[in-house]
């Protein structure tokens, strides 16, 4: 086996300390030099000295949780790194070391068998841990508001059967008055706006519970607890837009895309990037988010076409862009794929859709700004050739007892993305 670069070096990190191997190659030898190094600032320091010393200037790492990051920002200035999936640099069992890992890690850089990762620069990182936290703020107040209907429950309050959204204005004026000790029915309707769609006789009946103070203490709490993660989610939110100041063009054509919010565009941003160099095709994106099928073949046949994982931040994002965008003005025809056995698939589809999109105007800088009403009827011809792909385009879900379909039909409806980009230029 050709080997790719002769000296390189290979990184086991842990929390309290990293694993460094060294390989080098000497005329028909391979020295190989071991060392461990403290995970402080001043053991990466000596790390990045010691690796000048051995002359490597090409190191790989797996990513091991967040403990590699430390060690990336140390080495970034001095080495090429490449950060290596631990899914795909497995070594041979019964041989698990620490020493052994960094030595295997190292052979594999040797010989150009490692993909690297894809590592953002500096400001995109930051913009990912922003957007990332701010998601995680949102799942906490959503617990926190099954915490606040698990008490209504408790206490035989049937509001949240009536009211869609107890943390609107309405159900947050009907929480706090029961907080304060309210528990006529009337009275705490008179809290409300007025606009609730329920029926007021049923409203009245749902509120007459039996509530104590331990329900008004659990309230009291997780309230307080919604509104300080809330102000939370507004200061990362002014931080963001400070962040996002040089990426407000990028930002607006995303927008531009139905389904796509602001929250939806800078998570874009943040996982994707503004360069689409890193990604040669829109495939190798559409591989990398994990929205097309797996390769699973043995023996001439497709054992499985499900999702892979990907990148399960932009992932969730993106499906539920597409549910938007599925609710826009839409043609009839999507409508019926909508209803279909398989809905989700077809979500995926037209998110896949909006993504080709979404990259092409990333490679052009000139991309017309369309109404949305123009694109959803893009999408609705790229939609109809798109579905093969998630919904069994291998033949995989085809009865053995129907005739094959011709290879004009399959040409027709078969994956294509320069059709696709074709079809959104015209």
């Amino acid at each position: 086996m050709d080997i790719i670069h002769q000296q390189c070096a290979g990184l086991d990190v842990h929390k309290d300390e990293v694993v460094a191997c060294a390989r080098v190659v000497t005329g028909r030898r391979v020295v190989r030099t071991a060392a461990r190094f403290p995970t402080t600032t001043h053991g990466l320091f000596a790390l990045a000295h010691w690796l000048e010393e051995q002359q490597c200037h090409v190191v790989a790492l797996e990513a091991t949780g967040v403990y590699w990051k430390p060690v990336w920002h140390v080495l970034e200035a001095t080495a090429q790194l490449v950060l290596a999936n631990p899914g795909h640099v497995r070594a041979i069992p019964g041989r698990k070391s620490d020493m052994n890992d960094a030595a295997w890690l190292a052979d594999l850089l040797a010989h150009g068998l490692i993909r690297g990762s894809f590592v953002p620069p500096r400001p995109i990182q930051e913009l990912r841990d922003l957007t990332r936290t701010r998601k995680q703020l949102g799942r906490q107040i959503a617990q926190h508001s099954l915490r606040v209907q698990k008490t209504l429950e408790d206490a035989n309050l049937k509001i949240a059967s009536l009211v869609s959204d107890l943390l609107g204005v309405s159900g947050r004026a009907i929480l706090h008055g029961l907080i304060d000790g309210e528990t006529d029915p009337a009275q705490l309707l008179a809290l409300t706006t007025g606009q609730l769609r329920a029926d007021p006789e049923q409203l009245r009946r749902a509120l007459e519970g039996r509530v104590r103070d331990h329900h008004r203490f659990l309230l009291r709490l997780h309230l307080t607890q919604i509104e300080a993660i809330e102000q939370g989610i507004e200061t990362l939110d002014a931080r963001l837009r400070v962040l996002l100041s040089p990426f407000q063009a990028v930002t607006a054509r995303l927008c531009t895309m139905p389904g796509v919010s602001m929250i939806v565009a800078q998570t874009l941003l943040a996982e994707i990037g503004d360069d689409m160099c890193r990604f040669p095709t829109p495939g190798h994106l559409r591989s990398w988010v994990g929205l097309c099928p797996r390769l699973d073949e043995s023996a001439g046949k497709r054992r499985s076409t499900r999702l892979r994982h990907g990148a399960p931040w932009l992932k969730t994002v993106l499906v539920q862009a597409a549910w938007a965008a599925v609710r826009h003005n839409l043609t009839r025809r999507i409508r019926r794929l909508r209803h279909s056995d398989d809905p989700q698939h077809s979500v995926i589809s037209l998110r896949d859709v909006q993504a080709h999109a979404h990259i092409k105007g990333r490679h052009s800088s000139a991309l017309p700004t369309v109404d949305s009403s123009g694109v959803s009827a893009r999408w609705a011809t790229l939609l109809l050739h798109n579905l093969r792909v998630t919904r069994g385009a291998s033949g995989n879900n085809q009865n053995e007892d129907q005739p094959a379909r011709s290879n004009e039909h399959s040409a027709r409806f078969s994956y294509s993305p320069s059709r696709h980009i074709k079809t959104l230029e015209r």
